[in-house]
């Protein structure tokens, strides 16, 4: 008995039916979205999470009065440094004036900012953060008065300002006598006149005296 088998011949040119493709929207979901429009990660939370902590508020507040480039001349020539001066206070009867001096200006503004906080005084007000009497100092070339007014807030300019507002003294009235420009001898004359306050009034005969 003899076995045969038939095959089917197969033409060359018949192609095998293909399933249809998926659309993009298909894939697209798929793949859970494409990232950068509208995907899900959008508008999410971060991975890991925010960890950072809320900045916090300086105990001190400052403001630069002046930043001078200065020079030193050396045997290779000349070296160049940035010295800063500033005003620190808590606006609650604290206030002091710092230098600093550094190559950069970041480091020497941290300098001037620490020399003024060792050098802080309390300044003695009435209980309206006003000044119980009149006060006049002289550092340098540079003089300045002040005075308590009523109700008129803080009248006061240059340097002189920035030393009251930083201390939180209100109702005073500052002038500065001298022709000086330089801000930093008035910020230190006045810091000078808040120093000689005192919580009694003197008298007009020990004035004379």
């Amino acid at each position: 008995m003899t076995n045969e088998t038939h095959t089917t011949p197969v033409d060359a040119g018949a192609v095998a039916p293909v399933a249809p493709a998926a659309s993009q929207e298909a894939r697209t979901r798929e793949r859970g979205g494409e990232r950068g429009r509208g995907g899900p990660r959008k508008g999410g939370p971060r991975r890991g999470g925010d960890t950072r902590a809320p900045r916090a508020k300086p105990e001190f507040d400052s403001k630069t009065l002046t930043i001078r480039r200065v020079a030193r001349v050396v045997s290779g020539g000349r070296r160049f440094a940035f010295s800063v001066a500033l005003v620190a206070g808590n606006k609650k009867g604290m206030v002091g004036v710092g230098l600093g001096k550094a190559g950069d200006t970041a480091l020497a503004i941290d300098k001037a900012l620490r020399h003024a906080k060792k050098h802080m005084i309390k300044v003695n007000t009435t209980k309206g953060m006003s000044i119980p009497h009149e006060s006049f100092a002289k550092y340098s070339s540079a003089r300045v008065a002040i005075r308590p007014v009523k109700d008129r807030g803080l009248v006061a300019g240059s340097a002189a300002r920035t030393v009251l507002e930083l201390a939180g003294v209100t109702n005073v009235a500052a002038k500065i006598i001298s022709p000086s420009k330089n801000q930093l001898n008035i910020a230190r004359a006045t810091i000078d006149a808040l120093k000689g306050l005192s919580l009694v009034k003197p008298s007009r005969s020990k004035a004379k005296a």
